[in-house]
Formats: structure tokens, sequence, C-alpha cells
């Protein structure tokens, strides 16, 4: 008799079939009585699916994001690729607490942006949402110039490679790379971070979730880079952009077991200096 209990898995890339430790969590989960499935996009989710199971790394992760959509669907990482803050939960771990019921489901803020006129590109405007950041870049050799205003309030031209807008998720991964702060998950706010600036007195800026950042441009080239989370299109350098939180967060398993401090500690080296070793 079928299993009425169901979970999508979500693979991006398939050597992960083959790779150590999937063959037990498929075989782990189908003794707990579920039945798996896999999807490619929101259109593959059956009714009744309790979780998306996303197979890889963040990267996976962020297009699995657009899987769930806005389906209310928890999504689990299971950590199949290198860091991993998004999906940091290794094969072995999973199906225990699954079973156990040790996690809990946070609600993830998402990105809204809307572009004026659309961008062209089918997979930015049909989800226009991401978890970690936008972000805008030049295309070209000459400088960007970068219009900001949060809630109305103009701030000072960003003369920069690009600049960025991303939530408390996407903080450790590009907003990091740039000097942006690192911000707990659970923090309602927003960071304004420019890429490479070519101003020595401009720094990140950390907004609350509830503001509107309206962005344009002063481009010497037709055109600048748009990106949302791993999605990415040219768009005139005449589009204006709103950023906005969305209506619907994204729902994220996290496990009893995890812990975002630890994390930092074991996966970035946070404070790594062997003089720490000594104190009791």
């Amino acid at each position: 008799m079928e299993s009425d209990r169901k979970l999508a898995v979500f693979i991006r890339d398939r050597k992960f079939i083959s790779a150590p430790g999937y063959g037990d969590l498929e075989q782990g989960f189908r003794n707990l009585g579920y039945r798996m499935y896999r999807v490619c996009s929101s259109g593959d989710i059956e009714p009744g699916t309790e979780m998306i199971l996303s197979i890889g790394g963040d990267g996976t992760f962020l297009s699995a994001a657009t899987v769930a959509s806005d389906s209310g669907i928890p999504v689990l990482g299971v950590n199949f690729g290198r860091l991993g803050f998004l999906s940091e939960n290794k094969p072995g771990d999973v199906c225990a607490a699954v079973a156990s019921g040790a996690f809990t489901v946070e609600h993830r803020t998402l990105l809204h942006a809307v572009l004026g006129p659309a961008s062209g590109c089918p997979q930015i405007d049909s989800w226009p949402y991401a978890l970690n950041e936008v972000t805008v870049h030049r295309s070209g050799a000459a400088t960007l110039g970068i219009t900001v205003s949060v809630d109305g309030n103009s701030l000072p031209v960003y003369w920069s490679d690009g600049l960025l807008v991303a939530t408390s998720s996407g903080s450790t991964a590009y907003s990091l790379s740039v000097g942006g702060p690192i911000v707990l998950p659970e923090a309602k706010v927003l960071i304004i971070a420019p890429i490479a600036p070519h101003n020595l007195n401009v720094r990140p800026l950390v907004i609350p979730d509830t503001s509107v950042v309206k962005i344009g441009f002063v481009s010497r080239d037709k055109n600048v880079l748009f990106t949302a989370d791993n999605r990415n299109t040219e768009i005139s350098a005449s589009s204006k952009i709103t950023v906005s939180m969305a209506r619907f967060s994204l729902r994220r398993v996290r496990l009893n077991s995890s812990n975002f401090i630890n994390a930092l500690t074991g996966k970035l080296f946070w404070g790594e200096d062997i003089r720490n070793g000594n104190i009791q």
C-alpha cells in the first residue's frame, strides 16, 4: 500500500544522488513511512506534501525556495555541498530529527523586487523574490552611480561597482564578502551595502525590514546587471527598482541541534586565535 506521507526532493545536481549518505537518507525516510518524489518546479508539488528536501548546498537551497514559492511548504536543507548556512544539516542527522519532531519551522524574510520596466527575464519576472539578496552591478568599465532612497529619504549617491540589498539570511553570503555585518537570522532587518565603493566614507547600512528601498542609476553604459539570489539578467540603466519585504515568507526547517553561532565558528572560523585555546 502506497504511503500517504510525502516528501518532495529537489536536486539541482544529479551527482548527489550517488553521493555517500544519499541512499541511506532515502531508505531512512522510507522506513519512516514516507514516499519521496522528485520536483523541478512548483507545479510538480503534490497535495499533502509535508516538506521539500533540498539536496546540495546553499545554491541548491536558493533554487528550492523558488519551487516552494508561496505554497507554505517548509524546506529542509540537506548539505551535500560545502559551507552551508541554509543547507547546514548533515544527511545522517535528518531522519532521526524528523522522526522525533526535533525541529522547528522558521519564517525567513523574502525580498520582493519590482522592476520598471519589466526585466524581460522569465526567471525573474515569474518569481521576483530573493531569500539572500538582490544586487545591481555595472555592466561596463565605467563606475556606476546608484541612487537610493529608504522610505522616501534619499541617501548620498553610491559610486561603486554595484550595490546589494540583503536579508538577515543573506548576511553570511554576498553581503559578508563586501564587508557587510553578520546578522542573526531572527533579526528583522535589511542590509544595504555597496560593492567595491569608490568613496572612502561609505559604510553598509542596516534598516528595518519594513522599509521600502528604491534604486536608480547614473551610468555611462546602457545596461546594468541585476540579480535576485542566483538568477540574473541585464536591465536598462534607465530602470527603477523597488525592493521591499514580500507579503509571504519562506518556511525553513531548522533542526534543534543547529546553532547559528556555532556555525560561524565552525564554518567561517570566526574568532580563530591561538590565544583562545588557553582560556578556560
